[in-house]
């Protein structure tokens, strides 16, 4: 299939929109009296930091909703005042956040169901509207709605739609995409439908394992069966290794997206020669602008002295997830949590591991004068930052008082 001239006829559909519908300033209004929160300004303004009592918040200079997050939010509110009667469906949560996706089930937003790990779009029809969220949708879906003749409406943050582009030019040149992200992720999903042949990695140690292979050769059988459910159709290792491009899940770690373009650099600098290297080598800059400036931040926090770190975001966002491995990395006490709710009392909060497990600590917010970093993954609105400080700040004061 071609997907790159696919996408181009499908927006110059009359039934495709990415730019909302005119109702920027009513959406605007309403976004900010939900989401948004004075207290975090007043953070804001005195240069991120904030005392009440014995507690200490120091937050992260870059966090929460990215630019990205909010335009797609706002574009789902829009579609929902400018179709108020039509039946309007979504691909997938519009954004990794508990609190935003139940809003759109408030909405009579539905989400597609998923039998056996399939979605059902059968209960699409074909005047229904559908929203392809924040990561977009796969090549095969968006021709499924296409061929339906459904309202599609176009959220894709446009740092995703760039990591499409440049998997399409691998394809053009016959190279093979290596892309560092989670093969069950919604947006790598989408990236790699736009690619030819393709092959993910989740980490350094993975892509350690696939340059080792480029360079030595080794058990074919073991590679294939180590990525099964991580390579494009047909893959052979013996021979789809030997061209290769560089694109990223956009929000996975910055460092280790980089570490991972520069290993393959040198493994074809090494396999091919320095001047051959153009012929089996392509990487382009697709690291998002959002997560590296969060991570940056996070990075800078850390250098503070802290007592422990709270790292807001959804169970399922990867940027969180991210942000929360470099306080696991710099040694702090810290818990990634995703509402309010998980602060179950002084004593005891429920928080996910980044194995994924979800746990219950005790006895995590310590006596007396403490300091707290704070930030947030990019689909995590402010108010929702806010209720998590404003819940410290009510149980330190309490503990105060008696």
């Amino acid at each position: 299939m071609d997907t790159k001239a696919f996408k181009r006829s499908l927006q110059n559909s009359e039934n495709y929109n990415r730019k909302g519908f005119g109702h920027q300033a009513e959406v605007a209004t309403q976004l900010k009296s939900e989401y948004q929160s004075n207290l975090i300004q007043e953070i804001r303004d005195r240069n991120y930091v904030l005392k009440r009592g014995d507690v200490t918040i120091r937050l992260a200079q870059a966090f929460g909703f990215c630019w990205g997050v909010e335009r797609a939010v706002a574009i789902a509110y829009e579609t929902r005042k400018h179709f108020p009667t039509e039946r309007i469906w979504i691909t997938n949560e519009i954004i990794h956040n508990p609190s935003v996706n139940q809003r759109m089930q408030e909405m009579q937003v539905g989400f597609i169901p998923v039998e056996a790990g399939k979605k059902d779009f059968s209960v699409v029809g074909n005047k229904d509207v559908v929203i392809l969220p924040a990561f977009g949708a796969s090549v095969q879906e968006m021709q499924i709605l296409n061929d339906k003749g459904c309202q599609i409406v176009d959220t894709t943050c446009p740092w995703v739609s760039k990591v499409w582009n440049t998997v399409e030019k691998h394809k053009k040149r016959e190279y093979t995409s290596i892309i560092h992200g989670k093969y069950k992720h919604e947006e790598t999903i989408a990236t790699s439908s736009f690619a030819g042949k393709y092959l993910i990695v989740l980490n350094l140690k993975e892509a350690q394992y696939v340059a080792d292979y480029i360079l030595h050769g080794g058990n074919r059988e073991e590679f294939l069966q180590k990525f099964a459910k991580a390579c494009s159709p047909g893959f052979d290792p013996d021979q789809d290794l030997e061209r290769v491009g560089i694109a990223n899940q956009t929000t996975m770690l910055k460092s280790e997206t980089e570490q991972i373009g520069k290993l393959f650099e040198r493994t074809m600098m090494q396999k091919y020669s320095p001047t051959e290297l153009n012929q089996h080598f392509q990487t382009f800059n697709t690291i998002c602008d959002a997560t590296q400036e969060r991570q940056d931040a996070m990075l800078e926090l850390v250098e503070h002295k802290l007592d422990l770190m709270i790292v807001i975001g959804g169970f399922n966002s990867s940027n969180t997830t991210q942000l929360q491995q470099i306080a696991q990395e710099k040694g702090l006490p810290s818990y990634h949590i995703d509402c309010v709710e998980r602060i179950k009392s002084i004593a005891s909060i429920q928080h996910r591991q980044l194995n994924g497990d979800l746990v219950i600590t005790d006895n995590w917010l310590p006596k007396g004068e403490i300091v707290i970093g704070v930030t947030s993954g990019a689909s995590t609105p402010d108010k929702v930052v806010e209720d998590i400080i404003e819940k410290i700040f009510a149980l330190k004061a309490t503990v105060a008082v008696s």
